[in-house]
């Protein structure tokens, strides 16, 4: 059986795809998980500089189980790698690529890995592929990093191209992605769900109020959500509650003011079904813009399995549920979409339906299979196994 070794965000929080993925797989594989390398320079603003104190913290505590990981089953080897996140420059990149494999070769011998997998979600750690002695390795392309806030992309966009021709297998989970990276490696690998934790009753979490209709959204409160039209449909709906559930990470203050609306904080993964269960209408309020364009958010297949209505501002990925969403025509207030979705508001089942079949589980045996493929045949890098 392979052992993985996966280049990913820091692991523990709010999961991404690549975590659901790995925390199936987990039991089958031994993983190392390499905690995020960065996809831009950091800035001299406090933000940035917080996250240099939490990194540079973090690196200095070797390979261990993250404290953080409170899951059920087993978990994965957790490195914080020592690198610098100027991508950039050429001899940074040298630097970085001689301390991650230095560091992930000693966890390697530690843990007694041998046939090797290399798994990466980001372009930047490109310069590792092919020297691990992997077995072979994959790009798990779920983002359009071209459309991406926050990343370089002068630097992120090359290296991506790079990535693409070096590795054995491209997975990606939108139409958008295969046709930005098409190619004989490429696979589609739509994102899953995990249906039960979701289709499962919960009752009220009781921090928000009872009466009246609620309308919710749970996230990152970022500058992708279009605060001024949520603000108008919160207006325009005096008699609903509109109840935010996240971080808030962009200016809100236009609906901070409004009477009939609340901000809930960040809640644990686990939790969030309790609060889209008992709402009467779910939210994607997103803006129209490349980001969005490009978007295929895990949320949306959690509020299908939840059964909620959802009301959806218009973007490719919610129109492979057309049916299921009420989706906001050209022009339409927002608060106008809310209600349209509050009137099917009893087709819970056919919402659930759709999804029944697309847990994180499922895609996890698919994924099996391919790892099992590139497990089995000779080695793309043969000329490494050789040396020391």
């Amino acid at each position: 059986m392979a052992d993985l070794v996966v280049f990913g965000e820091d692991w523990g929080g709010l999961p991404s795809s690549t975590q659901h993925l790995i925390r199936h797989l987990l039991k089958k594989h031994r993983v190392i998980w390499i905690n995020s390398i960065g996809m831009r320079s950091p800035g001299l603003n406090r933000k940035d500089m917080q996250r240099i104190i939490f990194k540079a913290k973090s690196m200095f505590g070797g390979a261990k189980k993250n404290s953080e990981d409170v899951s059920e089953g087993p978990s994965p080897i957790v490195l914080s790698p020592k690198v610098i996140p100027f991508h950039n420059l050429s001899f940074v990149r040298q630097f970085n690529k001689q301390q991650l494999v230095k560091h992930i070769s000693e966890a390697c011998r530690e843990h007694g890995f041998e046939d090797i997998i290399l798994w990466t979600s980001l372009p930047t750690a490109v310069d590792v592929v092919g020297a691990l002695n992997e077995k072979a390795s994959i790009y798990y392309c779920g983002d359009d990093f071209n459309a991406l806030d926050g990343v370089d992309h002068s630097t992120v966009n090359p290296m991506e191209r790079e990535l693409a021709d070096k590795v054995d297998l491209i997975l990606v989970v939108s139409t958008e992605l295969a046709e930005k990276l098409p190619g004989p490696s490429t696979v589609m690998f739509p994102h899953g769900v995990d249906y039960d934790l979701f289709a499962s009753p919960c009752s009220h979490p009781g921090d928000f109020p009872r009466k009246g209709p609620v309308a919710g959204f749970y996230g990152s409160i970022s500058e992708w959500l279009n605060v001024e039209m949520l603000t108008q449909a919160a207006t325009a709906l005096p008699g609903w509650q509109f109840v935010f559930v996240g971080t808030i990470k962009t200016d809100v203050g236009a609906l901070q003011e409004l009477p009939n609306v609340q901000f809930l904080g960040p809640k644990p993964h686990s939790k969030l079904p309790a609060y889209v269960q008992n709402w009467d209408v779910a939210m994607l309020p997103f803006c129209h813009n490349r980001q969005i364009e490009a978007c295929n958010p895990l949320k949306l297949r959690e509020y299908l399995a939840s059964g909620t209505a959802i009301a959806s501002t218009d973007f490719p990925a919610v129109r492979v549920y057309e049916n299921e969403v009420t989706i906001q025509s050209h022009r339409e207030p927002f608060s106008r979409t809310i209600q349209r979705a509050y009137e099917q508001k009893n087709e819970k089942e056919a919402r659930q339906a759709v999804v029944r079949n697309e847990s994180w589980e499922s895609r996890a045996a698919q994924l099996e299979e391919l790892i099992d493929h590139l497990a089995n045949r000779e080695s793309r890098f043969p000329e490494r196994l050789t040396e020391n």
